[in-house]
């Protein structure tokens, strides 16, 4: 049997997905109470399917949009429902994004370490849904392919509790490098095991990208990637 190709899990987004997630942040509590609602009101059969398009930024069908803007179409008349919209006002006005740091890769995929913190910006990513994430950084190298794409960004979260949930995508800066790796439960509660998810490059009879162990008190900097966010071409 003809193995599939693997698809790769970084979608580009639909301006009416973007339009749908800057409305349902500004309806919220007012125009329908709960996912729930929204789901029942939209006909969809489950509320995880709201939960997926705000959350994972899986594409909205254009016709429940549709649906969406009719049914509340009292309370959109004036919102902001484009991303080049003017500026917001109220709590959120200040809100001027997280920091971008552009960072170099090594020939080997991995960054040597050096503080995002002496680095100037090169500008901000504000996008709905990021407000409590702390900064964002491009990927490098081909490690967590399909999940993590070669020149995407990704916006981060910093876990200074350093609780980690076995099985996420987490930044870290450990040692002197800093890498992207799913952290997996280890059978010493001291260590995580780091992962690549791409399990197809071989360098002869071996995984080119190997698991390895982390003692987690090593680890310097513990991020969760909450977004990821495509790096277009033009």
């Amino acid at each position: 049997m003809d193995e599939k190709p693997i698809k790769n899990k970084i979608k580009l987004i639909r301006p009416e997905t973007l339009e749908f997630i800057i409305l349902y942040s500004q309806l919220r509590g007012k125009a329908f109470a709960s996912n729930l609602a929204l789901a029942e009101a939209l006909g969809f059969n489950n509320p995880s399917s709201i939960t997926e398009i705000i959350k994972s930024r899986q594409n909205i069908d254009p016709e429940k949009l549709k649906i969406f803007k009719e049914k509340y179409s009292e309370y959109i008349t004036g919102a902001k429902n484009t991303v080049k919209s003017e500026q917001p006002t109220g709590p959120r006005a200040k809100f001027e994004g997280i920091p971008m740091y552009e960072i170099i890769a090594t020939a080997s995929g991995v960054e040597v370490y050096s503080d995002i913190n002496d680095k100037e910006p090169m500008g901000h990513m504000n996008f709905p849904g990021i407000e409590d994430c702390d900064f964002a950084l491009p990927v490098w190298g081909h490690s967590m392919y399909p999940y993590l794409e070669n020149g995407c960004w990704v916006a981060l979260k910093i876990i200074h509790d350093r609780k980690i949930l076995p099985g996420e995508v987490y930044y870290i800066e450990w040692g002197d490098y800093r890498m992207y790796k799913r952290l997996l439960a280890s059978d010493n509660e001291d260590e995580v095991i780091a992962h690549s998810d791409n399990i197809t490059e071989m360098v002869g009879d071996r995984l080119k990208y190997s698991p390895f162990v982390i003692k987690i008190e090593e680890i310097k900097k513990l991020c969760l990637v909450k977004d990821i966010h495509k790096k277009h071409n033009h």
